[in-house]
């Protein structure tokens, strides 16, 4: 049974989220060991459904782009919320982000989102605007020497045309770059977007088939379902939720 269906950004957040709280690697890490859930708005998605309650969102947000001239101020939180860390299914307080990586081990799970993706490649970049490389530099050491899973959840609106490691080549030559113009950090790791969410929920198989639109579908995904007639008429109960889901 083939199904067509189309997500805005907002939607295909939440979409990720309830595919990486529903990863058995995460769920493993929820009961047992360390899960961490950086900052990010993605991310903030992920925390509600991981928690299983009302998270507040804007105040999960670091790094982000609006439009020219819009004050994300009058919408984000002033201060935010400490990193989510759990431990043996309970909220670690008093340890960030990067002293928690240190104690991770195989099995254990860190969350980070990212900015661009290359998906054929299985490759995500990150943009970094911190000069000691940001959580991207802080965290891919002790993940990769500790053997822990690093999965990247990233909505397919973030798909770049171009190979990451050769702009991330471009974009580190200091000599004649603009103060401006940010690195980025190529990372890897298991990536969820919504083609993974939705196979990992319901077992069917999507396929991007075209992006974009108008009246508040601007970067939203058009995606084909394909699966058992089960399959794809739960994947579609899933999607008419999915739909009430508003803007960031």
């Amino acid at each position: 049974m083939l199904a067509d269906v189309v997500l805005t950004v907002s939607q295909s957040k939440r979409l990720i989220a309830k595919g990486v709280a529903a990863h058995p690697a995460v769920r493993r890490a929820r009961q047992k060991g360390w899960l961490i859930i950086a900052t990010g708005t993605t991310n903030g998605y992920i925390v509600e459904e991981v928690l299983g309650g009302p998270f507040d969102r804007y105040a999960y947000v670091t790094g982000h782009v609006v439009p020219p001239g819009f004050d994300s101020g009058t919408r984000l939180a002033s201060q935010n919320i400490p990193d989510v860390i759990l431990h043996d299914g309970e909220r670690v307080t008093g340890m960030d982000r990067f002293q928690a990586a240190r104690r991770l081990g195989p099995g254990d799970v860190f969350i980070k989102g990212a900015n661009a993706l290359n998906y054929e490649k299985k490759i995500a970049g990150v943009t970094i605007g911190d000069i000691n490389g940001g959580t991207a530099g802080g965290i891919m050491g002790p993940i990769i020497g500790r053997r822990a899973t690093l999965i990247i959840p990233i909505g397919l609106e973030k798909l770049v045309a171009h190979d990451i490691l050769e702009t991330a080549r471009l974009l580190g030559q200091g000599e004649g770059t603009a103060n401006r113009v940010h690195p980025l950090f190529p990372i890897t790791g298991e990536i969820i977007t919504e083609i993974e969410a939705f196979h990992l929920l319901h077992g069917v198989q999507a396929r991007h088939v075209g992006s974009g639109g108008i009246f508040g579908a601007e970067g939203a995904v058009r995606l084909l379902l394909q699966g058992t007639s089960e399959q794809v008429e739960a994947a579609l109960q899933l999607v008419e939720e999915l739909h009430k889901e508003p803007p960031f």
